[in-house]
């Protein structure tokens, strides 16, 4: 069983590509008013109210009709959609 806690205490090693940014601004519709994608990320992560669960090499956390998809071993943001 992987703890939650284990996605937390790796926040700082939290990132994406250039083509993850794109998709996570597209997918989200974020206005110019969010400068960094992968700090909007974290900062949802660590809402008390976000529900993070892992599925094989994913973790997968919902919070506000949103999920964000992050790989579990590189913590690479791959995407983050709208519910």
């Amino acid at each position: 069983m992987t703890s939650k806690n284990e996605l937390i205490e790796s926040l700082k090693l939290l990132h994406t590509t250039p083509m993850g940014r794109e998709r996570i601004r597209k997918n989200l519709l974020l206005g110019e008013e969010i400068e960094d994608e992968v700090t909007w990320c974290r900062k949802k992560i660590l809402l008390p109210e976000a529900a993070l669960s892992r599925r094989g090499k994913n973790w997968y956390i919902e919070i506000e009709n949103c999920i964000i998809t992050v790989n579990a071993y590189s913590y690479t943001i791959i995407t983050a959609h709208k519910k």
